[in-house]
This record gives structure tokens, C-alpha cells and sequence, in this order.
């Protein structure tokens, strides 16, 4: 990638209202030449560890997408996740996801996903959480914002040098959508055109994109059941969403069906349909 464009660093932050309650995260990449890229998504229940967690994990999957081999520089603000991926890990794999203390470690799924995507090439710094510093005090407003259900406009890097000059023109702002939003149910900013989008991130939203699909077809083949909640984090929707459309509807190749109702969570099941 030496005749593109890279990322120099990134920054990463986590909100949650109650904790547990509505949660949001954000991401802040800064590319080497002086361009920004912002991302950011929304949960209806979780905790801040959660958003934390998957605010790395959503950096992490861009890098590994463009197919960067340059070192990159994570900051957080969360020792939680930086002492974890960096130290304790390597013990609650040996202990069987297990503590020190025998019990098992909290956000698994997420730790896991996270050890996936990491590599040599990134190299994890803590930075103090509102200490003024800028890529840490955006991110932390973007993860707010979405925690408190808002739309917060993010800045998308340019294709070329001569959009980079217009970066800073409201209109064009006002437009950015985060790359995890691409299903909508409620009304949303206009999203940009794809031209308007470097080619490592039309690239990383194609390879997300296809994740999904496979991962539908894995539980669609396996007869795996998810939970509403689970359901919605896979389509990007809100949970809400997922039981006003009532008890058997169709999501792109799959038809989602209600299978049965376990405590205070309903089950789905997909079935591929071509």
C-alpha cells in the first residue's frame, strides 16, 4: 500500500447511559495524509465495556480490510480494553476464559472477536479520557451521541486531494453516515456517493458486508436460534425493529421466522431462500 493512502492512527471510545442501558462508540481514523475517517453505531441494552470493546474491534476491522501492513497506533481511553488485549488475555485463554479468580470472563464473544483482528502491527496506547485531547473528546461525542439516540454527523475522508479541500463544508459533512449504518429504519442522513468514498473504505464495506451474508448462512445451514437482540446487532437495526415486523418476514436471502419466546427473549431462526 505504499503508493496509497494508510492509517497513521486511530482512536476509539465507548458511552452508556445506565450502564447497562442505550450504549453507543466511536471511531476516529486519521490517514497519513492529514485525512479523517469517523464511524460510529448504536445499542439499545448494554454496558460501556461493550461499547469500548466493540469500538476497537470496528477499528481493528478496517485496518485488517484495506490489508495494511504498516504499523498503526490504537488510543483509548479504556485500560479495561488495553491491558486486555495486551495482558490478560493470554491467561483467560489458557485458563479456559476464566479468571484468576475461576469465574468467567465477562464479554467473551467480544474478547474474542477483538484477538482476531489484532496483530504486531498495532500498537496499543492508553490516553486519559477527557483530558482535552481532540481525538479522544470527538470519539467520545460520537459514542454519546448514539448512546442518546442521536444521528451525529461524521466526517468521511476524501477520494481526492481536491475533495479534501471541501472536508470542512457543512453540507458535504451533514451528509456523512457511519460505515456500520447500511440498514435503516429510521429516517437517515442522505449517504454520500461511493465516488466520494476512498477505495481501502468502499473495499472494507464490501468485505463487511460480505462477512454477514456467510455468517447468515452459517446459522441459517446450522439451525442456530438468535435472540432478538442478536438479530438486530447482525442487520444493524433496532432491536424494536426486529419484532414490529411481526412473526415471519424476509431479510435480503433469508426468511426470518419466530420460533419461540425463552424468558423475556424471543428466538429467530433463518431459512435461505434463493
Amino acid at each position: 500500500m505504499s503508493d496509497e493512502r494508510t492509517i497513521k492512527s486511530l482512536y476509539t471510545d465507548g458511552a452508556c447511559i445506565g450502564n447497562p442501558g442505550p450504549g453507543g462508540w466511536g471511531v476516529l481514523v486519521n490517514f497519513n495524509d492529514d485525512s479523517i475517517h469517523e464511524m460510529g453505531g448504536a445499542q439499545e441494552q448494554t454496558t460501556n465495556n461493550r461499547m469500548e470493546l466493540q469500538a476497537a474491534i470496528a477499528a481493528l476491522r478496517l485496518v485488517t480490510s484495506t490489508g495494511q501492513t504498516e504499523p498503526v497506533t490504537l488510543y483509548t481511553d479504556s485500560e479495561y480494553v488495553r491491558k486486555g488485549i495486551t495482558s490478560w488475555i493470554a491467561s483467560w485463554k489458557r485458563n479456559g476464559w476464566r479468571t484468576s479468580q475461576g469465574k468467567p470472563v465477562l464479554n467473551q464473544d467480544l474478547w474474542e472477536m477483538l484477538a482476531k483482528l489484532n496483530s504486531q502491527q498495532v500498537k496499543w496506547k492508553h490516553v486519559k479520557g477527557h483530558s482535552g485531547n481532540p481525538g479522544n473528546e470527538r470519539c467520545d461525542a460520537i459514542a454519546r451521541a448514539f448512546a442518546s439516540g442521536q444521528q451525529p454527523s461524521l466526517q468521511q475522508a476524501a477520494a481526492n486531494p481536491l475533495a479534501l479541500e471541501e472536508s470542512n463544508n457543512p453540507k458535504l459533512e451533514s451528509s456523512q453516515v457511519p460505515l456500520d449504518r447500511t440498514m435503516k429504519d429510521s429516517p437517515m442522513p442522505e449517504e454520500p456517493a461511493a465516488d466520494s468514498l476512498p477505495r481501502e473504505i468502499r473495499v472494507a464495506q464490501l468485505r463487511n458486508l460480505i462477512e454477514t451474508l456467510q455468517i447468515a448462512d452459517e446459522i441459517a445451514s446450522k439451525g442456530y436460534l438468535i435472540a432478538s437482540s442478536e438479530l438486530a446487532d447482525f442487520m444493524d437495526i433496532n432491536a424494536s425493529a426486529v419484532t414490529s415486523r411481526g412473526d415471519r418476514w424476509v431479510w435480503r436471502n433469508w426468511v426470518v421466522s419466530r420460533v419461540r419466546r425463552e424468558g423475556y427473549q424471543i428466538l429467530w431462526q433463518l431459512e435461505r431462500v434463493d
